[in-house]
Protein backbone atom coordinates (compact mmCIF):
# COMPACT_ATOMS: atom_id res chain seq x y z
CA UNK A 1 0.00 0.00 0.00
CA UNK A 2 1.29 3.51 -0.77
CA UNK A 3 2.30 5.73 2.13
CA UNK A 4 -0.22 8.26 3.43
CA UNK A 5 1.92 11.14 2.17
CA UNK A 6 0.90 10.03 -1.33
CA UNK A 7 -2.43 8.29 -0.71
CA UNK A 8 -4.20 10.56 1.79
CA UNK A 9 -6.15 13.22 -0.15
CA UNK A 10 -5.16 16.06 2.19
CA UNK A 11 -1.48 15.13 2.08
CA UNK A 12 -1.40 14.60 -1.68
CA UNK A 13 -2.85 18.09 -2.08
CA UNK A 14 0.07 19.70 -0.24
CA UNK A 15 2.84 17.36 -1.41
CA UNK A 16 4.17 19.61 -4.18
CA UNK A 17 4.33 22.65 -1.92
CA UNK A 18 6.57 20.88 0.59
CA UNK A 19 8.58 19.05 -2.08
CA UNK A 20 9.76 22.37 -3.49
CA UNK A 21 11.18 23.03 -6.95
CA UNK A 22 11.97 19.79 -8.79
CA UNK A 23 15.35 20.76 -10.17
CA UNK A 24 16.15 17.07 -10.62
CA UNK A 25 13.60 16.63 -13.39
CA UNK A 26 15.48 18.65 -16.00
CA UNK A 27 18.14 15.93 -16.06
CA UNK A 28 15.53 13.29 -16.88
CA UNK A 29 14.16 15.40 -19.70
CA UNK A 30 17.72 15.66 -21.02
CA UNK A 31 18.23 11.91 -20.78
CA UNK A 32 15.01 11.30 -22.71
CA UNK A 33 16.41 13.53 -25.45
CA UNK A 34 19.81 11.85 -25.31
CA UNK A 35 18.17 8.43 -25.80
CA UNK A 36 15.75 9.62 -28.48
CA UNK A 37 12.85 8.38 -26.35
CA UNK A 38 9.40 9.29 -27.67
CA UNK A 39 7.26 6.88 -25.60
CA UNK A 40 8.01 7.24 -21.90
CA UNK A 41 6.70 5.37 -18.85
CA UNK A 42 6.91 7.16 -15.49
CA UNK A 43 6.76 4.56 -12.71
CA UNK A 44 5.60 6.00 -9.37
CA UNK A 45 4.67 9.23 -11.12
CA UNK A 46 3.09 10.69 -7.97
CA UNK A 47 1.59 14.10 -8.60
CA UNK A 48 2.77 14.04 -12.21
CA UNK A 49 5.53 16.67 -12.24
CA UNK A 50 7.84 14.77 -14.60
CA UNK A 51 5.09 13.18 -16.68
CA UNK A 52 3.59 16.60 -17.44
CA UNK A 53 7.03 18.00 -18.27
CA UNK A 54 7.62 15.12 -20.69
CA UNK A 55 4.19 15.56 -22.25
CA UNK A 56 4.90 19.29 -22.68
CA UNK A 57 7.94 18.28 -24.75
CA UNK A 58 5.67 16.43 -27.21
CA UNK A 59 6.34 12.90 -26.00
CA UNK A 60 3.76 10.17 -25.48
CA UNK A 61 3.69 9.62 -21.73
CA UNK A 62 2.09 7.15 -19.35
CA UNK A 63 2.25 7.79 -15.61
CA UNK A 64 1.52 4.94 -13.21
CA UNK A 65 1.11 5.17 -9.45
CA UNK A 66 -0.64 3.10 -6.75
CA UNK A 67 -1.86 6.24 -4.92
CA UNK A 68 -5.13 7.43 -6.41
CA UNK A 69 -5.00 10.71 -4.46
CA UNK A 70 -1.68 11.60 -6.10
CA UNK A 71 -3.04 10.67 -9.52
CA UNK A 72 -5.96 13.04 -8.97
CA UNK A 73 -3.47 15.86 -8.45
CA UNK A 74 -1.58 14.75 -11.56
CA UNK A 75 -4.75 14.74 -13.67
CA UNK A 76 -5.55 18.27 -12.49
CA UNK A 77 -2.23 19.40 -14.04
CA UNK A 78 -3.14 17.77 -17.33
CA UNK A 79 -6.62 19.08 -18.22
CA UNK A 80 -6.10 18.34 -21.91
CA UNK A 81 -5.39 14.68 -21.15
CA UNK A 82 -2.07 14.59 -22.98
CA UNK A 83 -0.71 11.91 -20.65
CA UNK A 84 -2.25 8.55 -19.79
CA UNK A 85 -2.67 7.97 -16.05
CA UNK A 86 -2.76 4.41 -14.70
CA UNK A 87 -3.73 3.47 -11.15
CA UNK A 88 -1.44 0.61 -10.16
CA UNK A 89 2.17 -0.46 -10.12
CA UNK A 90 4.71 -1.55 -12.72
CA UNK A 91 2.98 -4.89 -13.16
CA UNK A 92 -0.25 -3.11 -14.20
CA UNK A 93 1.26 -1.46 -17.28
CA UNK A 94 0.46 -3.08 -20.63
CA UNK A 95 3.33 -4.09 -22.90
CA UNK A 96 3.17 -1.06 -25.17
CA UNK A 97 6.78 -0.97 -26.31
CA UNK A 98 7.98 2.06 -24.36
CA UNK A 99 11.34 3.54 -25.33
CA UNK A 100 12.12 4.63 -21.79
CA UNK A 101 10.92 3.95 -18.25
CA UNK A 102 11.92 6.23 -15.38
CA UNK A 103 11.74 6.18 -11.59
CA UNK A 104 12.58 9.48 -9.91
CA UNK A 105 12.92 10.60 -6.31
CA UNK A 106 12.71 7.75 -3.82
CA UNK A 107 10.59 5.46 -6.01
CA UNK A 108 13.26 2.80 -6.54
CA UNK A 109 13.80 2.57 -2.78
CA UNK A 110 10.21 1.90 -1.71
CA UNK A 111 10.51 -1.75 -2.80
CA UNK A 112 11.73 -3.23 0.44
CA UNK A 113 11.93 -6.93 -0.39
CA UNK A 114 13.92 -8.64 -3.12
CA UNK A 115 10.68 -10.13 -4.47
CA UNK A 116 8.98 -6.74 -4.79
CA UNK A 117 12.04 -5.24 -6.49
CA UNK A 118 12.26 -8.20 -8.89
CA UNK A 119 8.57 -7.97 -9.78
CA UNK A 120 9.00 -4.26 -10.48
CA UNK A 121 12.02 -4.77 -12.73
CA UNK A 122 10.27 -7.56 -14.60
CA UNK A 123 7.08 -5.54 -15.00
CA UNK A 124 9.04 -2.62 -16.43
CA UNK A 125 10.98 -4.91 -18.73
CA UNK A 126 7.72 -6.29 -20.13
CA UNK A 127 6.53 -2.75 -20.86
CA UNK A 128 9.73 -1.73 -22.69
CA UNK A 129 10.53 -2.49 -26.29
CA UNK A 130 13.63 -4.62 -26.90
CA UNK A 131 16.57 -2.25 -26.44
CA UNK A 132 14.44 0.20 -24.46
CA UNK A 133 15.93 1.89 -21.43
CA UNK A 134 15.27 2.05 -17.71
CA UNK A 135 16.66 5.08 -15.86
CA UNK A 136 16.32 5.65 -12.13
CA UNK A 137 18.06 7.14 -9.14
CA UNK A 138 18.80 5.73 -5.71
CA UNK A 139 20.52 7.25 -2.69
CA UNK A 140 24.10 6.20 -1.96
CA UNK A 141 24.14 4.32 1.37
CA UNK A 142 27.61 5.68 2.09
CA UNK A 143 26.30 9.24 2.23
CA UNK A 144 24.07 8.28 5.21
CA UNK A 145 21.29 10.71 4.36
CA UNK A 146 19.27 9.55 7.36
CA UNK A 147 21.71 11.32 9.66
CA UNK A 148 20.81 14.64 8.04
CA UNK A 149 17.12 13.78 8.34
CA UNK A 150 17.50 12.95 12.03
CA UNK A 151 19.19 16.30 12.67
CA UNK A 152 16.57 18.26 10.75
CA UNK A 153 13.76 18.36 13.30
CA UNK A 154 12.64 21.99 12.94
CA UNK A 155 9.02 22.26 11.80
CA UNK A 156 8.26 23.89 8.45
CA UNK A 157 5.10 25.93 8.00
CA UNK A 158 3.81 26.92 4.56
CA UNK A 159 0.84 29.02 3.51
CA UNK A 160 -0.79 27.00 0.73
CA UNK A 161 -3.37 28.57 -1.56
CA UNK A 162 -6.88 27.25 -1.03
CA UNK A 163 -5.79 25.27 2.03
CA UNK A 164 -4.20 27.71 4.46
CA UNK A 165 -1.19 27.27 6.73
CA UNK A 166 0.19 23.74 7.11
CA UNK A 167 2.98 22.74 9.48
CA UNK A 168 5.16 19.70 8.80
CA UNK A 169 7.53 17.91 11.16
CA UNK A 170 9.77 14.95 10.31
CA UNK A 171 11.55 12.39 12.44
CA UNK A 172 13.62 9.29 11.79
CA UNK A 173 11.91 6.42 13.61
CA UNK A 174 14.23 3.48 12.89
CA UNK A 175 17.57 2.73 11.26
CA UNK A 176 18.04 -1.01 10.69
CA UNK A 177 20.14 -1.00 7.56
CA UNK A 178 19.48 -1.45 4.76
CA UNK A 179 16.09 -0.10 5.91
CA UNK A 180 15.46 3.41 7.22
CA UNK A 181 12.05 4.48 8.52
CA UNK A 182 10.76 7.98 9.11
CA UNK A 183 7.54 9.82 9.90
CA UNK A 184 6.01 13.05 8.67
CA UNK A 185 3.41 14.80 10.81
CA UNK A 186 1.24 17.40 9.10
CA UNK A 187 -0.90 19.86 11.05
CA UNK A 188 -3.52 21.79 9.10
CA UNK A 189 -3.65 24.92 11.20
CA UNK A 190 -6.95 26.22 9.83
CA UNK A 191 -8.96 23.38 11.37
CA UNK A 192 -6.41 21.65 13.61
CA UNK A 193 -6.40 18.35 11.72
CA UNK A 194 -3.26 16.27 12.22
CA UNK A 195 -2.27 13.56 9.75
CA UNK A 196 0.83 11.38 10.00
CA UNK A 197 2.62 9.39 7.32
CA UNK A 198 5.14 6.63 7.99
CA UNK A 199 7.63 5.58 5.31
CA UNK A 200 10.48 3.12 4.92
CA UNK A 201 13.20 3.13 2.27
CA UNK A 202 15.72 0.46 1.36
CA UNK A 203 19.27 1.63 0.69
CA UNK A 204 20.93 -0.66 -1.88
CA UNK A 205 24.58 -0.29 -2.77
CA UNK A 206 25.76 -0.03 -6.35
CA UNK A 207 26.81 -3.67 -6.68
CA UNK A 208 23.46 -4.91 -5.39
CA UNK A 209 21.54 -2.76 -7.85
CA UNK A 210 23.71 -3.75 -10.80
CA UNK A 211 23.41 -7.44 -9.93
CA UNK A 212 19.62 -7.18 -9.73
CA UNK A 213 19.45 -5.45 -13.09
CA UNK A 214 21.67 -8.03 -14.78
CA UNK A 215 19.59 -10.83 -13.28
CA UNK A 216 16.34 -9.42 -14.60
CA UNK A 217 17.13 -8.83 -18.26
CA UNK A 218 18.98 -5.52 -18.32
CA UNK A 219 22.48 -4.37 -19.18
CA UNK A 220 23.89 -1.46 -17.19
CA UNK A 221 25.63 0.92 -19.58
CA UNK A 222 26.17 3.95 -17.36
CA UNK A 223 25.99 5.05 -13.72
CA UNK A 224 25.97 8.82 -13.20
CA UNK A 225 25.80 11.45 -10.53
CA UNK A 226 22.54 13.29 -9.91
CA UNK A 227 23.44 16.78 -11.22
CA UNK A 228 21.54 18.54 -8.43
CA UNK A 229 22.85 16.23 -5.66
CA UNK A 230 26.46 15.30 -6.48
CA UNK A 231 27.89 12.57 -4.28
CA UNK A 232 24.51 11.70 -2.83
CA UNK A 233 22.89 9.47 -5.43
CA UNK A 234 23.49 6.98 -8.20
CA UNK A 235 21.61 7.44 -11.47
CA UNK A 236 21.45 4.10 -13.27
CA UNK A 237 20.99 3.86 -17.02
CA UNK A 238 20.16 0.33 -18.13
CA UNK A 239 19.09 -1.20 -21.43
CA UNK A 240 16.60 -4.03 -21.80
CA UNK A 241 18.30 -7.03 -23.36
CA UNK A 242 16.36 -8.91 -26.08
Amino acid sequence: MPDAIFAHPRLAAVYDAFDGPRDDLTAYLGIAGELGAERVLDIGCGTGCLAVLLADSGRTVTGVDPAEASLEVARSKDPAGRATWVHGDATAVPALGFDLAVMTGNVAQVFLTDDDWTRTLQGIRSALRPGGHLVFETRRPGFRAWEEWAADTAPVTLEIGGIGPVRRRQEVTAVTLPLVSFRYTFEFLTDGTVVTSDSTLRFRDRDEVETSLLGNGYRVWDVREAPDRPGREFVFLARRTP
